[in-house]
């Protein structure tokens, strides 16, 4: 169980700072000033500053973000009448705005009439024993202390999401999905050659097993089976299938040898094995072939994440043609079940299943959805075809609404994964 646990929060952060990495070098590429990239969520256990971003790890190590300013970064808003410190340099100028309960040495408190932190920064507040507000200037790179003790920068309107160019803005909501795309590329590939090679799915044949019915035929490594009693096979699937369906049964292969134009007929007989259920299939003793060239290998990452991709898409469509299904989508949970299985399975199974994971993350979020980045990308395009982005208060109804149907599919898929895998 320790093992499982370790291995989910191991997957999970891979696949969450991978996420949010792409977000985050996007963003500053753009001159987007990225205030916090944080490791986990809930409260902060630390902290480090470097570049103008705030690192954090927190509490719970499932999920994380990175905090874009100007890009519903409202945790450090201020408001009037609220009461924070400011410490100023030697010009009076402010170079920390305190929100926190604990004091800085130096530090001045005031109560808060107005400030501009975007345009003209300046913070203007009552002082302890003077009766007229003092205005004072702030720093482009000043720091501002949040309740929990996190420093981020102050963000200029000019280093803020909305500023960068379109082209920037979709590229960066972009960034993350294509991250895990590259990162499922890679670690299929990697996959590949640890394993030595990929298998093909074609209907040749690779290893023949001595004294089985395929080598006692004549059958040998590379043959190609171009048919079964006169079935036509062209992948490894379809020639497995029609073999395990005729066990202890005489049938005839239609196989092309070497560089032979036409292919010659030989009979055999597939013997009779038994599942773990009892039922009896077909085996002729030959194994599937494998790729164990460079390219075949490279290759195996780009095919299998397209795979995965065309796979969750068709899943989507045929909720529209065939009806809403909740089984066909797993959450926390599902994954946790799923995480004990390939464990016991070994380091390939677990390495397999991050970059099954790492793809499914990515196409996810590519839907058109509101709160996901295919809903920002969606909303970045409409921005393009308009002339103009919408409205602040509509994009935030739209998102609200996106979040909140997102929240309330997240609660029924991790009801339904309780009831699968504890009450089932």
């Amino acid at each position: 169980m320790i093992q499982t646990i370790f291995t989910f929060i191991i997957i999970f952060s891979i696949l969450v700072i991978i996420h949010e990495f792409g977000h985050f070098y996007f963003a500053k590429r753009a001159g987007i000033l990225v205030r916090e990239f944080a490791i986990g969520m809930g409260p902060k256990i630390f902290s480090y500053r470097k570049n103008n971003t705030t690192y954090t790890i927190r509490l719970f190590p499932l999920g994380g973000y990175v905090r874009m300013a100007g890009y519903g970064d409202d945790e450090t808003e201020l408001k009037a009448g609220m009461s924070l410190s400011v410490v100023l340099d030697h010009e009076n100028n402010i170079t920390h705005i305190n929100l926190s309960e604990k004091q800085q040495i130096n530090s001045i408190p005031l109560e808060l009439t107005s400030y501009d932190l975007d345009n003209e920064l300046f913070i203007e507040g009552i002082v302890p024993g003077k009766e007229a507000p003092i205005r004072y200037n702030v720093q482009r790179d000043a720091l501002i202390i949040e309740s929990d003790g996190t420093e981020v920068q102050v963000a200029p309107i000019d280093v803020q999401f909305q500023s960068a160019s379109l082209v920037n803005r979709m590229l960066t909501n972009f960034a993350g999905p294509m991250n895990n795309f590259i990162l499922g590329i890679v670690v299929f590939s990697l996959l590949a050659f640890l394993q030595g090679g990929v298998a093909v799915d074609k209907s040749q044949i690779g290893d023949v097993v001595a004294g089985s019915p395929a080598d006692l035929a004549g059958l040998e490594k590379g043959d190609m089976i171009t048919a079964v009693d006169g079935e036509k096979t062209s992948t490894w699937l379809e020639l497995l299938e029609i073999i395990q369906s005729h066990p202890d049964e005489s049938v005839t292969l239609s196989v092309l040898k070497g560089n032979d134009s036409s292919p010659i007929d030989i009979q055999l007989i597939p013997n009779a094995q038994t599942d773990q259920n009892g039922n009896e299939y077909g085996q002729i003793g030959v194994q599937q072939p494998i790729d164990t060239s460079f390219t075949g290998k490279l290759l195996f990452g780009f095919s299998q994440t397209w795979l995965i991709i065309s796979s969750i898409f068709s899943l989507i469509v045929s909720m529209f043609t065939k009806g809403f299904d909740i089984n066909a989508f797993g959450g926390p949970v599902a994954i946790y079940a799923a995480t004990e299985e390939v464990v016991s399975y070994g380091f390939y199974s677990i390495l397999s299943f991050l970059g099954f994971l790492s793809v499914n993350l990515g196409t996810v979020n590519l839907l058109p959805i509101p709160a996901l980045d295919g809903g920002k990308i969606l909303l970045n395009i409409v921005e393009g075809v308009r002339g103009k982005p919408l409205e602040a208060e509509k994009e935030g109804i739209i998102t609200v609404i996106g979040v909140g149907l997102l929240f309330i599919l997240m609660i029924l898929v991790t009801w339904n994964d309780i009831q699968r895998f504890f009450f089932g």
